[in-house]
């Protein structure tokens, strides 16, 4: 060994040598994993009321406290607030943890911080929601957005029969990917492309329901012979049911939705809508705590994406689109 060591210098060397931890070294300090490190999560949410999120977030919770990780859950302020995110992405990498589990609000707007966490040696794991691109992060569970989309357009197509489509679009957050994929979904699932005429209207309403009732009104004082709605998720499609019903124009709709949640599944059940698909966040914040434990046990990190899976909830099912009813869709939903 070379002279001239500082006494610091030995003890950080024997510190990172006989631990036998995987210890990531980084400008400012060191995150350490292996040999049955204690994990240490932070949970990323687009918003902390939003029922979805909240199912998301519960589970995660559920999952660490079972497996005797530390859990941290923050959240954007809104469906969009990229910049909320960002900052509790580096409120987590203070707080010391060793995996960031964050379902982003804009698919490239996170980016840098999630470079910066990883840089540092921490895990990061999308939920629900890819990046853009997906090898930003280390992997990601979430539902195949774009099958699920084109499960709501096969089914509202089925439905609509011979009638020549009048379709009205209410779509999510502009450049997320969940937007981008369930939009490009439904229509290859209905068999159109966008720029088609048999499109009569589309407007993006965040996923709110309130914004959803107020862009379907708008959408509507041009375009009554409406027959077909596409809703991005459920929040949407009651906002969207609310408008059509102040018209008098439900019986000529047909319009289906995603997510899954109880209310929507009993939405469906009463009749306000056809069709649900359903997503199973439970099952996406479970695996992403798994692996945030594996990971600090012993370093090993999961890759690629990850389907959770994705499921046709209504009464009405319709030959060769695999369905379950809405008793089936109350068992299994989420945000009881």
């Amino acid at each position: 060994m070379r002279m001239g060591l500082t006494m610091g210098t030995l003890v950080a060397i024997l510190a990172v040598t006989t631990t036998g931890c995987t210890t990531q070294r980084y400008w400012g300090g060191s995150t350490a994993v292996g040999n049955n490190t204690q994990a240490k999560i932070g949970l990323v949410t687009k918003t902390d009321t939003n029922p979805y999120f909240v199912a998301l977030r519960q589970a995660a919770q559920a999952e660490a406290s079972k497996l005797g990780a530390q859990f941290t859950a923050l959240a954007g302020k809104f469906d969009g607030d990229n910049d909320g995110q960002v900052t509790a992405i580096e409120n987590l990498v203070q707080r010391g943890v060793n995996t960031i589990l964050i379902t982003p609000n804009s698919a490239t707007g996170v980016l840098s911080a999630i470079k910066q966490a990883r840089d540092k040696g921490i895990m990061v794991i999308a939920l629900d929601t890819e990046t853009d691109p997906a090898t930003a992060v280390d992997a990601t569970y979430a539902t195949d957005n774009t099958a699920a989309g084109r499960q709501e357009g096969q089914y509202v197509k089925a439905v609509l029969g011979d009638k020549p489509p009048q379709l009205l679009m209410l779509d999510g957050t502009a450049g997320s990917t969940v937007d981008t994929q369930r939009h490009t979904g439904f229509l290859q699932g209905f068999g159109l492309s966008d720029g088609d005429p048999a499109i009569i209207g589309h407007q993006s309403v965040n996923g709110d329901q309130s914004q959803a009732q107020q862009g379907m009104e708008n959408l509507l004082q041009r375009a009554t012979s409406v027959n077909a709605v596409y809703t991005l998720n459920e929040p949407t499609a009651r906002g969207a049911y609310a408008a059509l019903q102040a018209r008098g124009l439900l019986n000529q709709v047909v319009m289906g939705s995603i997510d899954g949640g109880c209310q929507g599944v009993q939405d469906v059940k009463d009749g306000k809508y056809g069709a649900t698909v359903m997503q199973f966040p439970a099952k996406m914040a479970a695996l992403g705590v798994d692996a945030a434990v594996e990971y600090a046990k012993s370093g090993k990190k999961p890759s690629g994406f990850q389907n959770t899976g994705s499921m046709v909830i209504t009464d009405k099912p319709v030959p060769g689109i695999p369905s379950q009813d809405t008793a089936w869709g109350l068992q299994n939903c989420w945000g009881k």
